[in-house]
C-alpha cells in the first residue's frame, strides 16, 4: 500500500470549524496528516469533536485568535508541528474609506493581520526545532488588486502578503516555506453576504453585482473552498519543497476588481 504524502504529520489550522478551513483539513486528513483546528464558535467545535470520522484524525478547540496570550498558551501544548495554516479572516464592514469607523477599521486589522503574526510567532519555535516546515497564510486577490468599499479588508490582505514574503526571506535558513495562497471570489455564504452588502451600499442588485465580480475572472466563475484546499495541500507537500515566498492565487485569474 502507497504511503499518503502527509502520514504522520501535525498541522495546525486557525478559524477552521467551517468553511476554507475544515475542507483544508479534509483534505490534510485524507492524505495522511493529523489536523488540530481553532476557532471562535464553540458550537461548531464540538459538533466537529462530537463526530466519528474525525475521531483521532481532527481534534478541535476554541480559541480567540485575536488574543495573544490565549494563542501562546495553546500553542504551549504541542512538542512537535510539521506546520500551520494561518485562516483566520473576517469580511469587515462594506463602506466608503471616509465612512468606515475606526472600531470596524481596528477589529478587522486585528482579526485579519494581527492573528496571523500571533500564530507565526509560537509555531515558529517548534518549526526551527523540527528544522523544517511549512507555513501558509490565506490572503485574497483583493491584496493584490485593492477591493473598492472594503478598504480594511484589503488592507489587511495585502499586510498578509508582505507578511508572508518577509517570513519566508527570515526562516529560509531553517528550511520552513512560507507561502500565501490568495483566493478569489468563494462560493458560498459569505461572499452572498458581501454581495448583498456591496449592491445596498452602491444601490444595485445583488445579481448583477455578482455578474459583474463572475465578468471580471477569466474563467467567469468563482472558485470552491475545495480548490482552496486542494491548492493548500499541494503546498504543504514535498512536492512544493522548493516553493517558499510565493502568492499563490486561486481565482481563475482576476482580470480586475470592482
Amino acid at each position: 500500500m502507497k504511503t499518503k504524502e502527509l502520514q504522520g504529520r501535525k498541522y495546525i489550522i486557525s478559524a477552521a470549524a467551517d468553511g476554507i478551513g475544515l475542507s483544508i483539513a479534509k483534505k490534510i486528513n485524507e492524505h495522511g496528516g493529523i489536523v488540530y483546528v481553532t476557532d471562535v464558535d464553540e458550537k461548531k467545535i464540538k459538533l466537529i469533536n462530537s463526530q466519528n470520522k474525525f475521531k483521532n484524525k481532527i481534534f478541535a478547540s476554541k480559541l480567540d485568535s485575536t488574543n495573544p496570550n490565549e494563542v501562546k498558551n495553546y500553542f504551549k501544548s504541542f512538542k512537535k508541528i510539521d506546520g500551520i495554516i494561518n485562516n483566520v479572516g473576517i469580511a469587515g464592514p462594506t463602506n466608503y474609506l471616509k465612512n468606515v469607523t475606526i472600531k470596524d477599521w481596528k477589529q478587522t486589522i486585528d482579526t485579519n493581520l494581527n492573528s496571523h503574526f500571533y500564530f507565526s510567532k509560537f509555531a515558529i519555535p517548534l518549526l526551527i526545532k523540527n528544522n523544517k516546515g511549512c507555513i501558509i497564510n490565506i490572503s485574497s486577490t483583493a491584496g493584490l488588486f485593492g477591493f473598492a468599499q472594503r478598504s480594511p479588508y484589503a488592507a489587511s490582505k495585502w499586510g498578509i502578503i508582505g507578511l508572508t514574503k518577509t517570513m519566508a526571506i527570515e526562516l529560509g535558513k531553517n528550511k520552513i516555506r512560507v507561502n500565501a495562497i490568495c483566493p478569489g471570489s468563494v462560493e458560498g455564504d459569505r461572499m452572498n453576504r458581501v454581495i448583498k452588502a456591496k449592491a445596498k451600499l452602491i444601490k444595485s442588485n445583488p445579481k448583477k453585482v455578482k455578474k459583474e465580480l463572475e465578468y471580471m475572472v477569466s474563467l467567469k466563475s468563482f472558485v470552491t473552498k475545495e480548490d482552496i484546499a486542494s491548492m493548500a495541500l499541494f503546498l504543504l507537500s514535498d512536492k512544493s519543497k522548493n516553493i517558499s515566498g510565493q502568492i499563490m492565487t486561486v481565482d481563475g485569474n482576476t482580470e480586475r476588481m470592482i
